[in-house]
């Protein structure tokens, strides 16, 4: 676990006064985000959302990544992965095409994370909106799927779901 990583999982993270959330259906991967926060020397807590939710949340303090920055190319690479792990998509059904995908509403964002993934020589397709009158502030790029092996190898997933269906690809 680095900052960096966890600066890529705030993607799909929560800002409050004080603290980031992270929340996932997978109560398997917050206890991974827990324990390697704590592992950073970071104080972080986790609980369950709601009574009959199957939400998991894990939180910390901002303070935590106030200095923290993507300078190196590990940086990049552990920043594309905690992105990928909260707000990436790989495909699950082996009756479906395979495919691995990055959404978000910023757009900004996904521009930075696709040029990141170029100079890293991951071959991407174009950001583009699914559906304007679904939602005009959704938009998403898939990985070509040259480039599926590649990313398995570089980027890799600490998901406990997606790093499977990724090695199915290496």
């Amino acid at each position: 676990m680095t900052k960096p990583y966890l600066l890529g999982a705030l993607h799909d993270g929560t800002v409050r006064k004080l603290t980031y959330r992270i929340v996932q259906k997978d109560r398997e991967y917050i206890e991974f985000l827990l324990k390697g926060i704590q592992r950073l020397g970071q104080k972080a807590w986790m609980y369950k959302e709601g009574k009959n939710r199957q939400l998991y949340v894990v939180e910390f303090s901002k303070s935590f990544l106030k200095d923290a920055v993507i300078a190196s190319t590990e940086d990049k690479i552990d920043y594309i992965r905690g992105y990928f792990d909260t707000d990436g998509g790989v495909s699950r059904d082996p009756k479906v095409r395979y495919y691995i995908y990055f959404a978000q509403k910023n757009l900004k964002d996904l521009k930075e994370l696709r040029k990141y993934l170029i100079e890293l020589g991951i071959s991407c397709g174009i950001i583009h909106n699914p559906s304007k009158s679904a939602d005009p502030n959704y938009w998403r790029f898939f990985i070509s799927s040259k480039s599926y092996e590649r990313f398995a190898q570089i980027i890799g997933s600490w998901h406990p779901i997606k790093s499977h269906f990724l090695r199915m690809k290496i």
